[in-house]
């Protein structure tokens, strides 16, 4: 839990380095009641740290100025606001940084430190219930993916961003195969067929899940993935465990289908229904498998 109360007690400064920012910020506790903000910061320090994620969003909007050039841009889920930071020295005419956490209050200090209070305003609150300066805005920028894609579900939140105050469709960062430009709620909720061919002669414990992500509207194409044989990212990848462990040949095939949809009563975890089968020299097999990301 998070309070509000004035700080009375410094307990540690994080501090680290972006590829163009530096941060500075205090972490502290009371005595009564505890004041815990630590773990926010640390998963903070962690992506900023992730070079895969935080330097393809400076490379896609430096490489890329002519998108935000004299553009109002909003950075939904802002963070530390370093996206934000990223649209001032492309050029935007102004970025409203969104930020629900108590973060907000130091993603204000950043921005001031950085020199760029006059174009970057920090909005403390959540997306559904603040209200903007500004009718409209021509680019929203946000990094909602979470583990598995899906895990705290932030995509209805852009997409709701989206329909109030984006002008027209002139720009939606991410874009991906889930065009955020096309989506509406509840498509979140997908089932997709698979088909896994053996290369080889072994055995199977697990399935692993995770996804790639490309921005389509640049100049030139670019974007990451996190797959386990690309760089290392903080997403890493989801391992879903099958029940037996299965036998397969080389050139066998493994053919099933994937479920997935926010949970009823927490829509930020995920569940997730793997059916499959396997009809095999050495293995026969049909399954359902259930999975709950909390």
């Amino acid at each position: 839990m998070i309070q509000s109360s004035p700080l009375t007690k410094l307990v540690n400064m994080f501090l680290w380095e972006s590829p163009t920012f530096r941060f500075s910020v205090a972490t502290a506790k009371m005595i009564k009641p505890v004041l815990i903000i630590t773990s926010i910061l640390t998963l903070t320090s962690e992506m900023l740290k992730d070079v895969v994620r935080t330097k393809t969003y400076q490379n896609v909007i430096y490489r890329n100025k002519f998108l935000f050039q004299n553009k109002v841009v909003l950075d939904v889920g802002a963070g530390t606001g370093i996206l934000s930071l990223f649209c001032a020295k492309a050029g935007a005419a102004h970025v409203y940084a969104v930020e629900c956490s108590h973060m907000a209050d130091m993603a204000k200090q950043i921005v001031e430190t950085n020199g760029l209070s006059d174009v970057v305003t920090v909005l403390k609150g959540k997306i559904e219930e603040i209200e903007l300066p500004v009718a409209k805005v021509d680019i929203i920028i946000s990094e909602w993916m979470g583990y598995f894609l899906l895990f705290e579900n932030m995509l209805n939140t852009v997409l709701y961003a989206r329909d109030k105050w984006l002008y027209g469709c002139y720009g939606v960062f991410w874009f991906q195969t889930m065009d955020i430009s096309k989506m509406v709620l509840g498509d979140a909720s997908f089932t997709a067929p698979f088909k896994l061919i053996a290369e080889r002669d072994d055995y199977i414990h697990a399935f692993v899940a995770y996804f790639d992500v490309s921005f389509t509207k640049c100049h030139k194409l670019m974007g990451f993935s996190t797959g386990p044989r690309s760089r290392a990212t903080h997403w890493k990848q989801t391992v879903l465990y099958l029940e037996d462990v299965l036998t397969i040949c080389e050139g066998e095939a493994i053919i099933g289908s994937m479920t997935v949809a926010p949970n009823k009563k927490n829509p930020r975890d995920v569940d997730i229904m793997v059916k499959y089968s396997l009809s095999g020299r050495r293995c026969v097999v049909s399954r359902v498998q259930f999975y709950k990301m909390r």
